[in-house]
């Protein structure tokens, strides 16, 4: 790192550090503080039919807004939701490869951006049509709370719905505020927020606009972000409601270090691949979010809800490709929207509700691809309109049974259109077309001992189909993949949660997925294609326990034990034209880029005076990097600590804020490239690093 760059960061620190012990001698708390020893009931949203967390038939997990927010860097999701057991997620340091997240195994395969889980800000899917998803475009400053599924959710969301994360935003407080926040880092970390909220009489208003910027432990891994965004809730009279939410994503730089193989990554972890200096390899993107949400009452017990959204997403990104380096040139538009109709009443003299729905969403992709001539764009290679469309009905019914027992069942049909019109005939006319469909059941049953102790039983399913970047054709030239098909799974999960002395909330989940034609990767000099494995099968075991020891201290502790192998898996391989020369059987070998072990815990002190101080440990057991298991990533151990002040002056919050990451000091990978092009699996992970920050809110 340059010495300037240095000096700015440790000028940025000292001034943060001075300016808390200038407010420490004079500022009073304007109330003491503690922290509730009960644990709150929790409502779900995320299962479509709003439900208290006790009664929810499935793996869920909620993150607050402070896990999210309070005293963090805010750089990705693993840093508020790595807590989540079945949750593992890598890559938070390239943002050109956005974070690869995985529940369950699904998601694993993602060469880059999110595949297999389902993303939804405010109830707005963030997921594309054709299973694709990215987090480039959410701004975790502004970030109210995330629920988590972990488990297969097709019943409900249909395509690429191996888990689903919800995230909701940010309101507006009855006291009208604004606020802004600073912080600074290592790498030249830089980042400024300053966001406002408030309520009329008819209006929940919430507006948030941040920049960013780091240069990044590795080289030529720098990135820069700006974003806007606006949450605006109408009260219309007569309990209706029109929810508006709208965000705007400007990310001109977002470089890409590359995978180095072990050597490079062990005598020079802060290095980058040669080639993609070279190349100038990374992204531009230009994003554009809008949804719209109206809810009303209907009769007696009814609700119907409409929403629709509309994105607009331009998209640059160099590639480095061997023999032939080449860049990728997308104008995407996607829009979609859906109904729903709740009603709550009685079926057979038992009380009952029930959701019916229709979702459509299409995607509308103009993809083009240029010689990369050492980071200039040179003669098209590659031009073609590639369309996925997707229609759904779904319905959900929930029936209580008795005091104790309630049935939950469901079922979705789901139709997939995808087709490519190919511009570039030079090499031969590729266009195509490719139908797919599916049916999605699902059948709960949960069984409350107490009021304290709840047990379920789950049988549910997931479909996945290829993506529009997964349906490349490994022989060459436009078109799609025709021997690649979706993937379907299903899974049959028990579980048990509840507390103790409203001080111990825990839960317990055993699972087992059997997954057919499972999607997994393979690269041709450097270029990701897709095929189709025979089956897979996953066993796992979640574990969490958060306990309030005191009114002071907290603890959270969760671990997963999972087994993801291939049953049935008999890949071809292919030299450059795509012509197949071997048949390699990896049957019984573990999936790569899945984790044995993942152990998460958690000790969290907060003061009566304000003073909070939050350490955490994350232990990620051994993984591989490829379908042979030929290369073993050896588990790591990683420790971050932030503590931080909250001190009331007037009508005038102060939080300075400090944090570490990487305490330790531990050697490790911050994500692994699978089944990489000339072993370059291995992207370093920073060392030990400080940042730290101020925010200030003020009450209108």
């Amino acid at each position: 790192m340059p010495l300037a760059n240095k000096t700015s960061i440790y000028r940025s620190s000292s001034l943060i550090c001075a300016l808390v012990a200038i407010l420490l001698p004079g500022i009073t708390a304007s109330q003491e503080t503690t922290q509730t020893a009960a644990i709150e009931e929790i409502v779900v949203e995320a299962t479509r039919l709003s439900t208290p967390l006790a009664r929810v038939p499935a793996a869920v997990s909620i993150v607050g807004q402070d896990e999210i927010q309070l005293g963090r860097q805010q750089l990705g999701l693993d840093e508020a939701l790595n807590r989540v057991p079945g949750l593992f997620m890598q890559n938070r340091y390239n943002f050109a490869q956005d974070l690869r997240i995985s529940i369950r195994g699904f998601g694993a395969r993602a060469a880059f951006g999110i595949r297999g889980v389902k993303i939804l800000v405010d109830g707005i899917p963030e997921t594309l049509p054709d299973g694709t998803g990215q987090v480039d475009n959410i701004d975790l400053g502004a970030t109210k709370q995330i629920e988590v599924i972990r488990g297969p959710s097709s019943s409900l969301y249909g395509n690429a719905s191996g888990g689903v994360i919800s995230i909701t935003s940010e309101d507006g407080p009855q006291t009208p505020y604004v606020s802004a926040r600073f912080a600074a880092g290592a790498y030249n970390f830089q980042k400024l927020q300053v966001k406002a909220g408030g309520q009329t009489e008819r209006l929940n208003y919430f507006v948030s606009a941040s920049d960013s910027q780091i240069d990044g432990y590795r080289v030529f891994s720098q990135a820069e972000n700006t974003q806007l965004s606006g949450r605006f809730n109408f009260e219309l009279g007569g309990d209706a409601n029109f929810l508006a939410v709208v965000n705007i994503t400007d990310q001109p730089l977002s470089n890409d270090p590359g995978g180095v193989n072990s050597a490079q990554a062990a005598s020079d972890p802060r290095s980058a691949r040669s080639r993609n200096i070279t190349y100038d390899t990374g992204e531009i993107l230009d994003q554009t979010r809008v949804g719209l949400i109206y809810t009303t009452p209907i009769g007696d017990g009814g609700e119907l809800s409409a929403r629709s959204y509309f994105v607009w997403r331009d998209f640059k990104n160099k590639l480095p490709q061997f023999p032939v380096a080449d860049s990728v040139n997308l104008e995407r538009f996607f829009a979609g929207g859906g109904i729903n109709y709740t009603r709550t009443g009685s079926l057979l003299g038992m009380p009952n509700r029930l959701i019916v729905g229709f979702d459509t969403d299409d995607q509308d992709d103009d993809r083009r691809r240029f010689i990369n001539n050492k980071g200039t764009l040179g003669a098209l290679t590659f031009d073609q309109d590639e369309s996925f469309v997707a229609r759904g009905v779904f319905l959900q019914n929930e029936l209580t049974l008795s005091d104790q027992i309630q049935l939950t069942f469901g079922v979705r049909f789901d139709q997939i259109e995808y087709s490519v019109r190919d511009r570039f005939l030079s090499d031969g006319n590729d266009s195509g077309l490719r139908e797919m469909d599916d049916i999605s059941p699902m059948l709960g049953i949960l069984y409350s001992l107490s009021p304290e102790l709840s047990l379920y039983g789950t049988l549910s399913t997931a479909f996945e189909t290829p993506s529009t970047t997964d349906f490349a054709n490994p022989s060459g030239g436009g078109g799609f993949n025709p021997a690649l098909d979706p993937q379907a799974a299903t899974n049959y999960e028990i579980g048990i949660r509840g507390s103790l002395n409203e001080q111990h909330y825990y839960e317990a989940a055993l699972y087992n997925v059997a997954v057919n034609d499972e999607l997994v990767p393979f690269e041709i000099d450097g270029r990701d294609f897709f095929q189709n494995a025979g089956s897979s099968n996953r066993t796992g075991l979640e574990l969490s326990l958060i306990s309030n020891l005191t009114d002071r201290i907290r603890t959270s502790l969760s671990y997963t034990h999972g087994s993801f192998e291939f049953d049935d898996f008999r890949v071809l391989s292919f030299d450059k034209d795509g012509t197949k020369t071997i048949d390699d059987d990896y049957s019984g070998n573990t999936i790569p880029g899945t984790v044995k072990h993942l152990l998460f815990g958690e000790i969290n002190y907060t003061h009566p005076a304000g003073w909070f101080g939050t350490l955490d440990l994350m232990y990620v057991g051994e993984q591989f990097a490829n379908n042979s298991n030929s290369v073993r990533v050896p588990p790591y151990t990683v420790a971050n600590l932030r503590m931080g002040l909250e001190r009331t002056v007037g009508s005038t919050l102060f939080s300075p804020f400090i944090g570490i990451n990487n305490l330790f000091n531990e050697s490790y990978n911050n994500n692994i490239r699978l089944n990489a092009y000339g072993s370059r699996y291995f992207e370093p992970a920073p060392e030990l690093n400080i940042y730290a920050g101020v925010s200030v809110t003020f009450d209108l």
